[in-house]
């Protein structure tokens, strides 16, 4: 019944904004090397704050957390509650107030849509894609560190040949669920990251709907 509530609650207040484009990661990027104070910002979370460290595990949560922002607010709210949070199907139906069967095929179409993004966007997983802010900032908050072989640490990018693009996924979303968001080692910055990005995608929305 909680569960219930503030489901109902949350939706009703995510329903007033709009979807985040799939390449909000690009839109953000592009805003933060046009403000002049974002660099200092961070780097002052880097240098001064114990969970101010980048690390890359957290940025591929963060970045899955973005991108399901673009996802119809049903199918978001679905993935997160199953694949995140491990709810029973029976229990996203009584959550969400539908059907089970409405919850299988938001499951279902939310699943191919991150399958898809990530295929296209993720430079991790695909060496055309054109997302490489795991890189880039690697090499702003950690220059010593060697990329190629911190990457190759995580699990679903040595696998990253994997024709299975569904257990990629399934993978990503393993490091979701071992990470602490509020206590992780870069929890302070990755959360500096996200404020940025909601404050850019609502400003944008509001842009164009004047």
């Amino acid at each position: 019944m909680i569960f219930t509530i503030a489901s109902n609650i949350t939706k009703d207040n995510l329903r007033a904004k709009k979807r985040w484009t799939e390449n909000v990661t690009d839109i953000c990027k592009a805003k933060a090397f046009s403000n002049p104070s974002y660099f200092p910002e961070v780097m002052a979370i880097h240098q001064t704050s114990p969970q101010g460290q980048f690390e890359m595990k957290e940025h591929i949560t963060f970045c899955f957390t973005c991108i399901s922002k673009s996802l119809p607010l049903e199918q978001q709210i679905c993935i997160l509650l199953k694949e995140v949070y491990d709810f029973k199907v029976a229990e996203i139906t009584e959550i969400v107030n539908t059907t089970e069967a409405m919850v299988k095929y938001y499951l279902h179409t939310s699943r191919a849509k991150m399958v898809n993004i990530f295929e296209g966007r993720c430079a991790l997983i695909n060496k055309e894609g054109v997302c490489h802010q795991c890189s880039e900032l690697n090499g702003i908050f950690n220059p010593k560190q060697d990329f190629e072989i911190e990457k190759n640490k995580i699990e679903f990018a040595k696998k990253a040949d994997n024709p299975n693009r569904e257990h990629l996924l399934d993978l990503r979303i393993k490091i979701m669920k071992e990470i602490d968001p509020f206590n992780s080692n870069g929890s302070a910055l990755q959360l500096h990251h996200l404020e940025h990005n909601r404050d850019v995608m609502e400003n944008s929305t509001e842009k164009n709907e004047e």
